[in-house]
């Protein structure tokens, strides 16, 4: 049962990292990334899909993305859905390719990306710190039950905490790496 806590409780953390990670990864930068259009939904066949699923997106210039529908007649579907997801981007039709010039970013901008950044890491840390509550209620649970002794209390009070201060780093050091890349100019 405690192995199976413990267990969890990393799981769990490690996906609010994962979670985190998509999140900043989302966070325009002034260099071109697929993963800037991973929020787009696009209205096709009758229903509202992401984009991946009906076109492909490339980043052939550093400044510059390419998506290819798969069915031509969802260009302007997919346009509407591009500028729907109001990411500040100019997607421009070329037949059955839709090019999209990503801008340079601004001072402003630029400090108003980093301060979304913050706030998805933070939001990310809060996660983590909510599983180790959740972690050590059930410790303090199973000490009330008398399942486990006051010495295993604390050596599991200690593993939860050196697991949360492990996986808050990894969400300060991916905020730190977004940062410089956001504040680059």
């Amino acid at each position: 049962m405690l192995e199976e806590l413990k267990k969890d409780a990393a799981e769990r953390m490690h996906k609010s990292v994962e979670a985190t990670a998509k999140d900043l990864g989302t966070i325009r930068t002034g260099k071109a990334s697929i993963h800037l259009l991973d929020t787009v939904k696009v209205e096709a066949y009758g229903s509202l899909m992401p984009l991946n699923q009906v076109a492909t997106a490339s980043t052939p210039e550093p400044r510059l993305l390419v998506v290819t529908a798969f069915d031509k007649t969802t260009v302007g579907n997919i346009i509407k859905g591009i500028q729907k997801a109001d990411l500040g981007l100019n997607p421009q039709a070329d037949g059955g390719i839709i090019r999209i010039p990503i801008p340079a970013l601004n001072e402003d901008r630029r400090k108003e990306l980093a301060r979304h950044c913050k706030k998805s890491a933070e939001d990310g840390k809060i996660a983590v710190r909510n599983v180790r509550r959740d972690a050590n209620e059930h410790i303090k649970k199973a000490k009330q039950a008398k399942e486990i002794s006051e010495d295993q209390e604390a050596d599991l009070h200690d593993e939860i905490q050196a697991l949360t201060d492990k996986h808050t780093k990894e969400i300060d050091e991916m905020l730190v790496k977004k940062e410089a890349e956001v504040m680059e100019i």
